[in-house]
C-alpha cells in the first residue's frame, strides 16, 4: 500500500500555490516584454483593419455589374495607405492593391490573374460573390475589446498583437525574485579542483535555468557548509535579498547532516509538509518565512530538477498572476517498453521520445534511473509518469508524459 505519511503530489502542489499571487506590476516598454506576464488585460485601442482592404492584388468592383460583355471601365487605383477618393459607380472598377482600402461602392475583388485589360477596360473572366477577397473593418479584432488576457505570457504572437492594438508600454507582472542556497561540505564550485570525496555543484544552474523560463530573477547566493549557522546565515541573506522564493538545495533530508529544516525553524519557518509521495523527490520542503516562500529541495541532482519543473515553475508562474499555473501539462502517448507494476509514490522517468511507424509518440524509459545520474537526463526528451500503485504495463500501452524543455 502506499505510505499514508507521504502527501500525494497533487496536493502538495496544490498547497504549494494556495498563497501565491500576482506580487505587484510594473510597465515596461514592448520591445523589453518578451517572457512577461501581463499583469491584466490589454485593451485594443483601434480596429483591425480599421476599414475594409483587399486581400489580394487585383480590382474592386459592384457584384451587381456582372455579368458583363463590356467589361467595367478603369478609373483609379487604390494602394495600402492611398486610397481611391471616388465613389465606384456601376461600371466602373478600380486597381487595387494587397491592404489598400476598398473604394466606396465596391463589394468584391477580382484577382488580378482573372481579367484581361484592353486600353481602360478590364473584362473579368470570373464572376465572384459579395466580400469576396475582401478583409472586412474589424476582421481582426475590434476597438475596446481585450485582445490579450491577464496571465497571459509575451511570445512573439502576442507582442505582434500588443503592437497592432497600437501598445507601445505593456502592464507586466513584476518578476519574483528567486534565491537559491545550496549547501552540502561535499560541494565545490565548477573551476574548482575538488578533493577525494568532492564533487562540483550543479543543481543550481539547472533549478536557475527554470526558475528564468518561469520569469523569475534569480539571486544565487553561494555554496554553504553544513552548519546550524551557515545556513542561517544564508537564509539571513536571503531575506536581505527581499526573495519571494527562497530555494534550498540539499539537506532537506533526517540523516544526522541534514540541517536546513531545523534552521529554517530558526530563523522562523512555518512549515508546511517536508515528504512527499513521489520519485525523485521525497524529502521536499514546503513552507513560509514571512512573506517569502520556502522550497527545500533535494540534493541529488534529477530529484531537484524534477521537483524544480514540478513545483518551482507553477509557484513562479503563479506569482505572476497566470491563472493556468496549476494546469496539468502532460500528455498521453505510447509506451515503448513495458513496466512493473509501480509502488507507493508518483514516479517520474526520464524517457526518450520517438515516432512509431504509425506516427505515434513513443515514450521508452532510460535504463537507469538513479537520481543522481545527470548523463540520463540530458539524453532525455520527456518524464514518463506512474501514479502509485499503477498496475504493470506493456510496451504499447498508453503512458503520460512531461515534456521537458528544450
Amino acid at each position: 500500500m502506499a505510505d499514508q505519511k507521504l502527501l500525494p503530489v497533487d496536493e502538495a502542489l496544490s498547497r504549494v500555490l494556495a498563497r501565491a499571487s500576482l506580487l505587484g506590476e510594473e510597465t515596461v516598454a514592448i520591445d523589453a516584454a518578451q517572457g512577461r506576464t501581463l499583469a491584466h488585460h490589454l485593451i485594443a485601442t483601434r480596429t483591425q483593419p480599421p476599414v475594409a482592404v483587399s486581400a489580394m492584388d487585383g480590382y474592386a468592383v459592384r457584384t451587381n455589374d456582372f455579368p458583363t460583355d463590356a467589361g467595367l471601365r478603369l478609373v483609379g487605383e487604390s494602394a495600402a495607405g492611398h486610397g481611391y477618393g471616388g465613389v465606384l459607380n456601376p461600371g466602373e472598377t478600380v486597381r487595387i492593391f494587397t491592404g489598400a482600402p476598398v473604394p466606396e461602392g465596391a463589394d468584391a475583388v477580382v484577382l488580378q490573374e482573372n481579367v484581361t485589360t484592353d486600353g481602360g477596360i478590364v473584362h473579368p473572366v470570373e464572376t465572384v460573390l459579395i466580400g469576396e477577397n475582401i478583409r472586412a473593418a474589424g476582421l481582426d479584432f475590434r476597438a475596446g475589446t481585450a485582445g490579450l488576457k491577464a496571465g497571459t505570457r509575451l511570445g512573439a504572437a502576442e507582442l505582434a498583437l500588443a503592437a497592432a492594438m497600437n501598445h507601445a508600454r505593456l502592464p507586466v507582472a513584476r518578476r519574483p525574485r528567486v534565491a537559491l542556497l545550496a549547501s552540502g561540505d561535499e560541494l565545490v564550485p565548477p573551476g574548482a579542483e575538488p578533493g577525494p570525496a568532492q564533487i562540483i555543484a550543479c543543481n543550481s544552474f539547472a533549478v536557475a535555468a527554470i526558475a528564468r523560463d518561469a520569469g523569475a530573477e534569480t539571486i544565487d547566493l553561494g555554496l554553504f557548509p553544513d552548519t546550524i549557522e551557515e545556513l542561517e546565515r544564508g537564509v539571513q541573506l536571503a531575506r536581505a535579498a527581499q526573495a519571494d522564493v527562497l530555494v534550498t538545495l540539499g539537506g532537506a533530508s533526517v540523516g544526522d547532516h541534514d540541517l536546513l529544516r531545523p534552521a529554517l525553524a530558526r530563523q522562523g519557518m512555518a512549515l508546511d509538509f517536508w515528504k512527499i509521495a513521489m520519485r525523485p523527490g521525497k524529502p521536499l520542503i514546503h513552507g513560509s518565512l514571512g512573506q517569502t516562500h520556502i522550497l527545500g529541495l533535494p540534493g541529488n541532482p534529477v530529484a531537484a530538477y524534477v521537483c524544480a519543473l514540478v513545483f518551482l515553475g507553477p509557484l513562479i508562474r503563479a506569482l505572476q498572476g497566470d491563472p493556468d499555473a496549476a494546469a496539468d501539462r502532460s500528455e498521453t502517448v505510447v509506451a515503448g517498453a513495458a513496466l512493473p507494476a509501480n509502488k507507493g509514490r508518483r514516479d517520474y522517468m526520464r524517457a526518450r521520445l520517438s515516432a512509431d511507424a504509425h506516427g505515434r509518440q513513443v515514450a521508452t524509459p532510460q535504463p537507469l534511473q538513479d537520481s543522481s545520474l545527470l548523463t540520463e537526463l540530458q539524453q532525455s526528451q520527456a518524464l514518463l509518469i506512474r501514479e502509485p500503485l499503477a498496475p504493470a504495463l506493456s510496451a504499447g500501452d498508453a503512458v503520460r508524459i512531461l515534456r521537458l524543455p528544450t
